[in-house]
């Protein structure tokens, strides 16, 4: 058992157990009665100091308490079967006998009661059509590592930022690099502002006692992984880019969390970050241990279990002298703090354990930050342009109390929802709401005339027991209220893509075939289906066209009975302009098994034009897949263009490739065709159409091409140190 993993979910399941949170009897601040879902503001450190030593003295007890069971199991039943021979397992962490039951799975519970796993523009015209990040809401701003305008591109890899001059096409070359000190990950830029992520590695977070659990790569498509960070720093560096050959630094600000998403509305960027930091001087096991052998089972038991109290003894000491203030979050500038100490803090009312979520405002302009920070773990983020909400995922635990409103279920979403707008000061908690079952991304939530909907999935396929379910929610002061709900969507399926599109909503579900389901949510109170189409395959993404059609792209699927084969990359058109018979107009296959495309798995890889009809997508095609096996032969690695109608539908222009292999060998490496569907990479990740041009954009190389001829580069970039 590792007892830095387990220190930090434990508290989740001790405060439950108990129904208190920081001495607060659950559902109460004083004599205010408030939801169990709600946030409590903390008021000034004392509080914040003495909620984290009382989660960390309440877990320790929990986990010697947990570390002793198995013990005290055996010594009962020894106690029924009267004496019998045998020794006491002493190896030096529990067997799989009497293991804890942490998984890879970070909110599913154990059968031992322990929830499973987190680990303690410029002068001179530019072009006069130009594509733009593929934003979820119109008018709120998706942080990504390339940003354009009608002249220029903006990249952030390998280590710099660059400033490509993109525009006349036949003259693209860079005009500016910067080094950064670290690893960049993405930016924004608003008129002459830009404003940079950059991760520097931390030796505090992650990985020690009382770390999170850290996804190790960003978890954009939540089917398998939760979003929480990577255990890094996060500097943010804003530029001014006035003279774009010539980007100067004007503002550094250090934040101890690492980057978990970004939105920017008008100059306001709204960042959120997770600390997850350590404390020393906690031991998660008894290492003064000696096991006697030749002693009696008994008395190698007893011996056991005083070693384990002995250790409780030592943690709950350390507990009472640590600073815990030393895991809180901090926001540096010129190494001096520019955010109050413990102001704007929440804690949930069952504890989460003492991960910290943080949302930090900031105008791109300059200016003081607002930050609003939950102790809590972190989760999806959505945010519209006056709202930005997270979804944290939680699971049962056996033994453990619960959420009064979700008895029936295993698997629940607290949803917390923060003021954001322009401005920076605007930013700040609002309301909290819980749904069952969990999200898949951020498509999976959207806000519409004051309700937010939610489409979750309990259990995943091909449990008999999957479904998934669609609920309203509405703010009344400071709780997100069910107003609606349809639940019961697809039995054993669960879902792969959610689009919402004002009063409707569509929902792909799959485990053999894909059921497009459409949602009339026009009255809050009573949402329905009223249609379904089920065809093979499953969308990961869908794309509103227009307000008629969808555009999704996904996997083929073969039946093989009982489940299905995912196949090659299957671009689909559905008519939706009936919301009672939604039809599959055009369909378009590509490659076999082993074909990918970052595009499946992030929106902001997907590029569909519509003053074009033009879509543009990274894509690595194999040949040769079928069945369980994934192709042998890559036949292509670049960017795709089609041109796209909804009388027509897909017709191939031609494509620019991007070799993925060392030169003077094959240009492709068939090793790419390996990967598992929800991990989709392309050596190609975006692509930016200016005019008659698109550019095709790795993190080795920009080419440049004529939408007239793919396959003859007009310029090349190099973006490689």
């Amino acid at each position: 058992m590792d007892f830095h993993r387990y220190l930090k979910v434990g508290l989740a399941a001790s405060a439950m157990a108990c129904g208190t949170a920081a001495g607060v009897p659950a559902g109460r601040t004083g004599s205010t009665q408030r939801p169990l879902e709600a946030l409590v503001p903390l008021q000034g450190c004392g509080e914040v100091e003495a909620y984290l030593r009382e989660r960390l003295a309440v877990d320790v007890n929990r986990y010697v308490d947990q570390m002793i069971a198995p013990i005290e199991q055996i010594e009962r039943s020894e106690a029924a079967r009267g004496p019998r021979r045998g020794g006491f397992n002493n190896s030096a962490r529990p067997t799989a006998e009497y293991s804890t039951g942490v998984s890879n799975d970070s909110n599913s519970a154990s059968s031992s009661g322990i929830p499973a796993s987190f680990n303690s523009a410029s002068s001179g015209s530019g072009a006069s059509q130009t594509s733009k990040t593929n934003n979820q809401v119109a008018g709120v701003d998706e942080a990504d590592f390339v940003k354009n305008d009608d002249k220029y591109l903006y990249i952030v890899a390998n280590g710099a930022l660059r400033i490509l001059q993109a525009w006349p096409a036949n003259e693209a070359r860079e005009v500016a690099k910067v080094t950064l000190g670290g690893e960049p990950r993405k930016l924004f830029v608003e008129g002459d502002r830009a404003l940079v992520y950059v991760a520097v590695p931390s030796s505090s977070n992650g990985g020690g006692v009382f770390g999170g659990s850290y996804y190790g790569g960003e978890c954009t498509y939540g089917y398998d992984c939760v979003p929480s960070g990577d255990g890094t720093r996060t500097k943010v560096l804003v530029f001014d880019i006035a003279n774009r050959a010539a980007p100067a630094k004007v503002r550094e600000i250090e934040l101890s969390g690492s980057l978990l998403s970004a939105r920017r509305v008008g100059n306001a960027v709204h960042t959120v970050v997770v600390d997850a930091r350590t404390i020393d001087g906690l031991e998660d096991y008894p290492t003064d241990f000696r096991d006697d052998y030749r002693a009696d089972p008994s008395t190698r038991r007893a011996a056991m279990k005083q070693a384990w109290e002995a250790l409780r003894q030592r943690n709950l000491a350390a507990i009472a002298n640590v600073d815990v203030l030393a895991m809180a979050p901090t926001a540096t500038e010129s190494g001096a703090p520019i955010v109050p100490a413990c102001t704007g803090y929440y804690r949930p009312s069952v504890a989460e354990g003492t991960t910290f979520t943080t949302l930090f405002s900031i105008d791109i302009a300059g200016g003081a930050p607002t930050t609003a920070t939950v102790i809590s773990d972190p989760g999806v983020v959505y945010a519209s342009d006056s709202g930005l909400y997270m979804s944290v995922p939680h699971s049962r635990s056996p033994g453990a109390g619960w959420y009064d409103s979700m008895r029936s279920e295993d698997h629940a979403s607290l949803v917390h929802k923060f003021r954001i707008g322009a401005t920076p000061s605007l930013t700040g908690y609002e309301a909290s709401g819980i749904v069952k079952g969990r999200v898949l991304n951020q498509f999976a939530l959207d806000e519409h005339d004051g309700h937010l909907r939610v489409a979750t999935t309990s259990g995943h396929s091909p449990d008999p027991q999957a479904h998934s379910t669609m609920s309203v929610l509405e703010r009344q002061d400071g709780s997100l209220v069910l107003r609606g709900k349809v639940d019961d969507i697809a039995p054993t399926e669960d879902i792969r893509s959610v689009r919402f599109d004002g009063p409707r909503g569509y929902v792909v579900t799959f485990k053999k075939t894909d059921p497009l389901y459409v949602f009339d949510l026009a009255n809050p109170t009573a949402p329905s289906i009223t249609g379904e189409l089920k065809i093979p395959g499953f969308s990961t993404y869908m794309h509103m066209m227009d307000e008629k059609h969808l555009l999704t792209i996904g996997y083929d699927a073969n039946d093989q009975g009982g489940f299905a084969w995912f196949s090659g990359v299957m671009l689909q058109i559905f008519d939706v302009s009936d919301m009672t018979n939604p039809t599959l107009a055009h369909k378009e296959i590509i490659g076999t098994r082993g074909s990918s495309s970052e595009a499946l798995t992030n929106h902001l890889a997907f590029t569909y034009y519509a003053p074009k009809s033009l879509l543009a997508l990274p894509m690595t095609v194999c040949e040769g897949g079928s069945g369980s096996s994934s192709g042998t032969e890559m036949t292509f690695s670049g960017l795709m263009v089609y041109d796209v109608t909804a009388q027509s539908g897909f017709a191939k222009r031609g494509q620019v490739s991007h070799p993925n292999a060392p030169a003077g060998s094959n240009p492709y490496d068939s090793r790419a065709c390996e990967g598992w569907w929800t991990n989709a990479r392309s050596e190609v990740r975006r692509s930016v159409i200016m005019d008659d041009f698109v550019y095709s954009i790795s993190e080795r190389r920009v080419k440049v091409n004529g939408l007239g001829n793919l396959s003859a580069d007009i310029a090349e970039i190099s973006l490689e140190e």
